[in-house]
């Protein structure tokens, strides 16, 4: 007779990409559960866009940072940078990958800027055409997560360049996590402060500015659920870049759409919890490096 514990699948893997890749792509996870409670979790604002092939179910979403969009399901998935969550729901099975991509990334791999994915979802396949689902149809057919891996690492290669102060002022405000004021950033590139905000908004999706808040909530929220026990929210607060902890806490409900202990008792620590969709992962990533040039694509005809 077969329990439920036996039936029950809790698989979490996460990697890094090929050293090639990794100016582009922060991580892979790979996910795959079965037998659990129906449930739902947020899909938080973070630095990366979110690149999602499912295997077995696809992706449902109840609830879209722009909640103009109609709640869906997706086989394959594309999202822009964001500052309001989304809400992902599944009956008790997912599987699939997630692919945390640079913003600065996405012209060499999808072919436009991220400023067109700003705040929103869409099939993966209205970017990539047929390469998404072909992609898709490889990872069903690799037997583990290490050959699912070396799929991807085979089939994303890069082609295309950003400007290069975009890329600087990047790297910049994510040295300083999210604290450099855009004149300090404007220097940085030589660009007026205005002509740096129309240019980083049409490359990654957001401002300068709207970009240090997500970059500032990212590492907050990361450093509240690494430790146990929590630190104190005051002093997270002063270590993340905020007036105070009523600052924070304004940024955790707008951004996290909950107070910051609301959120870590739902949702965090990520060690414990496994949670798929831009909610990104632990630990440091290679960060996007304007200057070096692209490989070209060897894609699917279509």
């Amino acid at each position: 007779m077969t329990t439920d514990a036996e039936r029950t699948v809790d698989e979490a893997v996460r990697a890094r990409p090929t050293t090639a890749l990794r100016r582009y792509l922060a991580r892979y996870s790979g996910y795959r559960q079965r037998g659990l409670a129906p449930s739902a979790h947020r899909g938080l604002p973070s630095p990366y866009l979110t690149f999602i092939l499912t295997l077995d179910e696809p992706l449902v979403i109840a609830g879209h940072p722009d909640p103009a969009q109609p709640p869906g399901s997706y086989p394959t998935l594309l999202g822009g940078l964001h500052t309001t969550p989304a809400l992902i729901t599944h009956e008790g099975a997912q599987s699939g990958v997630q692919i945390a991509v640079h913003p600065l990334a996405a012209r060499a791999l999808f072919g436009l800027p991220a400023g067109e994915l700003a705040g929103i979802d869409v099939p993966a396949e209205e970017v990539l055409g047929r390469f998404a689902p072909r992609l898709r149809e490889q990872l069903l057919a690799a037997p583990d997560w290490t050959e699912r891996f070396a799929v991807l690492d085979g089939a994303l290669l890069p082609s295309g360049r950003v400007p290069p102060e975009v890329g600087r002022a990047w790297q910049a405000l994510r040295r300083s996590h999210g604290a450099l004021p855009v004149a300090e950033l404007a220097r940085e590139t030589g660009w007026s402060a205005r002509h740096l905000q129309e240019r980083f908004r049409r490359e990654t999706g957001l401002t300068p500015k709207a970009a240090a808040r997500v970059m500032r909530f990212d590492r907050a929220r990361r450093l509240l659920a690494a430790t146990e026990p929590p630190p104190r929210l005051a002093e997270l607060a002063v270590r993340c870049g905020y007036f105070d902890q009523a600052h924070l806490a304004r940024e955790f409900r707008a951004l996290a759409g909950a107070a910051p202990s609301a959120w870590l008792a739902a949702e965090g620590p990520e060690q414990a919890k496994f949670r798929n969709v831009q909610g990104g992962a632990p630990g440091a990533a290679a960060e996007w490096e304007a200057e070096r040039p692209a490989r070209r694509p060897t894609l699917p005809e279509e």
